[in-house]
C-alpha cells in the first residue's frame, strides 16, 4: 500500500469488517456502542463509502485499536504501549496494557481501599480470567469462595462463576488481569504458591 490518503481509505473497510468478525459483533451491537448506524457500518465495511474521521474515532475506541492501527498506518518502529488509566467514580484505576483486537487481553486494575465489611456485588459474564496480585491485598469472592491474595498469588476462573474483586481496609491493591474470550484460557505456567489458611 502507498501513502495515498484515498488508497489508505479504501482499504479500511475490510479491516473494518474483518476487526468485527474476529470479535463475534454484530453491526446491530457495534451500532449500539458507536452511534453510527449498522446500514452505514455494512456500506462502510463493503468499501462503499469512505469513513469520516467522526467515523473512525469511535469504531477505534470500541475495538480498543489506535487510528494509527485502524487505518493501517505504517510502524513508527515504537513498540512500546501507551498507557491511558480510565478510572471509575469510585477511584478504581483500569490501565489497558494490550492494544490488540480480539484474543486474551491484558489490564492492570489499581483499586483503592476499601472496607473490610464491603458487601460483594458479584457478577457473571462469558469468558475466562487470571489475576495476578503486584501489590496490596485482593479479595476475591469467587461463588462460595471468599479468599484474599497476597503478592506474588495469582487465580484463574471462568468468569461464568460469580465473581467479585476488591481492595481491604488495609489499603490500596494493584493487580493484573489477563481476560479471554469464551474458550480461551490463559494458564499459569509455574507451580502454584502453597496458600495460607
Amino acid at each position: 500500500m502507498g501513502n495515498d490518503p484515498a488508497s489508505t481509505l479504501d482499504a479500511v473497510g475490510p479491516r473494518l469488517k474483518r476487526l468485527r468478525q474476529s470479535r463475534d459483533v454484530t453491526l446491530q451491537d457495534l451500532a449500539a456502542e458507536t452511534g453510527i448506524s449498522a446500514s452505514t457500518l455494512s456500506r462502510l465495511e463493503a468499501g462503499l463509502r469512505r469513513p469520516t474521521l467522526e467515523q473512525l474515532l469511535p469504531l477505534a475506541r470500541a475495538y480498543g485499536v489506535t487510528l494509527d492501527e485502524l487505518v493501517d498506518a505504517p510502524p513508527t518502529g515504537d513498540p512500546r504501549v501507551h498507557l491511558r488509566a480510565i478510572t471509575s467514580p469510585d477511584g478504581a484505576q483500569v490501565l489497558p496494557l494490550t492494544q490488540r483486537p480480539g484474543g486474551i487481553q491484558a489490564y492492570k486494575f489499581v483499586l483503592p481501599a476499601g472496607r473490610d465489611d464491603a458487601e460483594p456485588d458479584l457478577r457473571t459474564h462469558e469468558g475466562y480470567d487470571w489475576v495476578y496480585v503486584l501489590n496490596g491485598l485482593l479479595r476475591l469472592v469467587l461463588g462460595e469462595h471468599d479468599l484474599l491474595l497476597k503478592p506474588g498469588e495469582a487465580a484463574e476462573f471462568d468468569t461464568r462463576t460469580p465473581h467479585w474483586f476488591g481492595a481491604t481496609g488495609a489499603g490500596p491493591v494493584e493487580f493484573l488481569s489477563l481476560i479471554g474470550r469464551q474458550g480461551e484460557r490463559a494458564h499459569v505456567r509455574a507451580a502454584p504458591a502453597r496458600r495460607e489458611s
